[in-house]
């Protein structure tokens, strides 16, 4: 009997969209075929896929394509949740969806700029590490009250704003540890060190080379 086939999922492992799509796809316990790329050079069957060649890219046994990061969290959440991550109630969710949206927008533009600012013109990117530490001011915020974002255990929220926060702080490790936000610190160590974590940053070759492994695809589930 034929094996029935995985969604595969185009992936890089150090990008934060990439990682939070990972991550949902790993607590909603969906085996997907997993296909690392290089992004300088990208696999012709995802680019077919999804033009914008951009990761996550999510391909359904259907064909179905999903190329969105929070969308393919959705998608996996919705289908299966055994951890409880995607909120019961529209408070929380929106609640959520707030902070994302903002992570997406603002404080990824701030981000950019802070870790790479000669891409962008900038002598140094010393203003946008302030802009972003703003919106990880409103963070410490909410995490004094409650230990994760999303409220007594992990959820969407955390998944979702995790890796960025991870980058914003590992692009100057000692400036991040000087600041006064001991809980959101505390949230991003428990992050790194978590279960979920290791597992989702398991190092898989480059999907394509060693022979036949782009023509057949390579099975290899993140979970």
């Amino acid at each position: 009997m034929a094996k029935a086939l995985l969604p595969v999922l185009y992936s890089f492992r150090r990008c934060p969209y990439a990682m939070r799509a990972r991550l949902a796809l790993y607590a909603s316990g969906i085996a997907v075929e997993h296909r690392e790329v290089e992004l300088k050079n990208k696999p012709v069957c995802m680019l077919a896929a999804s033009p914008k060649g951009t990761v996550p890219v999510l391909v359904l046994p259907d064909g179905q394509v999903i190329d969105e990061s929070l969308d393919i969290m959705r998608w996996a959440l919705q289908a299966q949740d055994p951890m409880l991550w995607w909120p019961q109630e529209s408070v929380p969710l929106n609640a959520a969806l707030a902070l994302i949206e903002e992570n997406d927008g603002p404080f990824k533009h701030a981000l950019d700029r802070y870790k790479y600012p000669h891409r962008f013109g900038l002598a140094d990117g010393a203003a946008w590490r302030e802009a972003g530490a703003q919106y990880l001011l409103r963070l410490e915020a909410v995490l004094v009250n409650q230990p994760q974002l999303a409220g007594e255990r992990q959820g969407l929220c955390d998944a979702a704003l995790a890796p960025f926060v991870r980058q914003f702080a590992h692009t100057d490790k000692a400036w991040f540890a000087a600041q006064p936000w001991p809980y959101l610190a505390r949230w991003l160590t428990q992050f790194e060190g978590s279960d979920v974590f290791a597992a989702i940053m398991h190092k898989h070759p480059v999907w394509g080379q060693g022979g036949l492994a782009e023509a057949q695809g390579k099975q290899a589930p993140i979970n």
